[in-house]
């Protein structure tokens, strides 16, 4: 029998449909998994165990009756713990929402439900979703599959440790700065980051509404695609023959590469080096208004933040890991004009990047500038946290701040991710790009 905690959530799916895979055994090998695992409870907040079941039983109805709801039918997969499911904690990594139960699921989580697929449970997070590196002494940090000694990066950092670690076939996060293309790059795997309005956040935790993203981390491309299609009720981005050549693509200058780490730095140019290979064209460019947007960033980000959850910080604020409480607080002093005019100002400089890069078909970065960071030396260096929690979501914020879809896909350099970034809504367009960047790297997941 194959290995199938080690099969894309796509080959499992093919698997189920063509009656070689019976979606309770296959839900009953991934609940073992999950109960025998040292790390179990660093990765998983809840397991759903009866959920799970019944809905893979389902899924077994179904295929039988030749009646699957769709490729990824019967598929189990993981939730970052600010989805609401109903009847099971939903608590976002945070001791002020302890003991919140939500009545209903969120809008994705039931369009996932509709789709097939099995809900393993909600996996741990940097608390409410504020920080990049993966640390929460709060509830729990999960492990990095590359550094025992190291943090996962965050702030979807279970969501990436259960597919790192053979224990879901596919991870839901969310990205507000690089919380889900953090955690997938330092545990080399492909990480969705979609346009902010494109997938439903009703029933999502928030942190900043208008940059708030509901993105999947997967194996490869076409995981990715398929459970974009699933969590918004939709049809997947057809993958088939996806080709490097004759493309073009942007290699951003701009800030990316300052004080960029060698093992990034390496990764970076060896995955450009092999995209140039497979026959795309690879210009360097520089962007002066990514420059002038990231000063806007504790305005836009912060301000929104604590305006969201000042009411509820403040009223318990012992409760909070202090690096977390102090990033929230520094919105207070964000007035409504400073907002309102760096919003203005941003919309402006949006206008500019997109008149740049109007004629390629992906712009490229490292996903991170650094390697992710030692979990003991952050909980006693306070210098040492802010620098790299800072450093670590600067790359990937460009495409949070220029209103972009973005992926990032492994390189081959562990922990070292390679991100393009596409045009917003364009996610299918910018997945068939990715995949033919997937096969030119080498990088994806092998057959088992």
């Amino acid at each position: 029998m194959r290995n199938w905690l080690g099969m894309t959530a796509g080959d499992l799916g093919r698997g189920i449909a063509g009656g070689e895979i019976d979606p309770e055994a296959l839900c009953d090998t991934y609940l073992a998994a999950i109960a025998s695992h040292p790390l179990r409870d660093r990765i998983y907040s809840v397991v759903t165990e009866d959920r799970a079941r019944a809905e893979a039983a389902a899924a077994g109805e179904r295929a039988r009756a030749g009646q699957r709801l769709g490729p990824l039918d019967g598929v189990p997969i993981s939730w970052k713990d600010l989805y609401d499911s109903a009847g099971v904690a939903t608590e976002a990594g945070s001791a002020l929402l302890k003991g919140r139960v939500p009545d209903r699921d969120a809008e994705v989580l039931r369009n996932a439900t509709a789709a097939g697929l099995v809900c393993l449970g909600k996996t741990h997070m940097s608390e409410l979703a504020f920080s990049g590196i993966g640390l929460n002494p709060v509830t729990a940090t999960p492990p990095c599959v590359n550094d025992p000694d190291a943090v996962p990066g965050g702030s979807s950092s279970g969501a990436a440790a259960s597919m790192a670690f053979g224990l879901a076939a596919c991870g839901i996060g969310s990205d507000t700065g690089g919380s889900v293309r953090i955690p997938a790059a330092w545990n080399d795997l492909v990480g969705l980051k979609t346009t902010s309005g494109r997938v439903s956040l009703s029933g999502v935790v928030p942190l900043c509404l208008r940059f708030d993203t509901v993105g999947p981390l997967a194996k490869c491309v076409e995981d990715a695609a398929l459970m974009l299609a699933a969590l918004e009720g939709g049809r997947a981005a057809d993958l088939r023959g996806a080709s490097l050549t004759g493309l073009r693509f942007a290699a951003l200058r701009t800030v990316v590469m300052d004080d960029i780490r060698p093992q990034p730095e390496a990764g970076y140019a060896a995955a450009v080096t092999r995209l140039r290979e497979a026959g795309a064209v690879v210009e360097e460019i520089d962007a002066p208004e990514v420059a002038e947007a990231m000063p806007l960033s504790p305005t836009l980000f912060t301000g929104e933040a604590y305006g969201l959850w000042r009411d509820v910080i403040e009223a318990a604020p012992e409760k909070m890991f202090v690096p977390i409480l102090e990033r929230f607080r520094g919105g207070k002093s964000v007035s409504a004009a400073d907002y309102v005019a760096a919003w203005h100002k941003l919309d402006g400089l949006r206008a500019q990047w997109q008149a740049r890069v109007a004629a390629y078909d992906a712009v490229l970065m490292p996903t991170a500038p650094n390697m992710p960071p030692e979990h003991d030396r952050l909980m006693e260096d306070d210098a040492y946290y802010v620098t790299e929690n800072l450093l670590t979501l600067r790359n990937t914020r460009v495409a949070n701040l220029m209103g972009l879809c973005a992926v990032t896909l492994p390189t081959g350099t562990p922990s070292c991710g390679l991100m393009l970034c596409g045009a917003a809504f364009l996610e299918e367009r910018l997945l068939r790009v990715a995949k033919a960047a997937e096969e030119a790297l080498g990088a994806g997941v092998a057959e088992n």
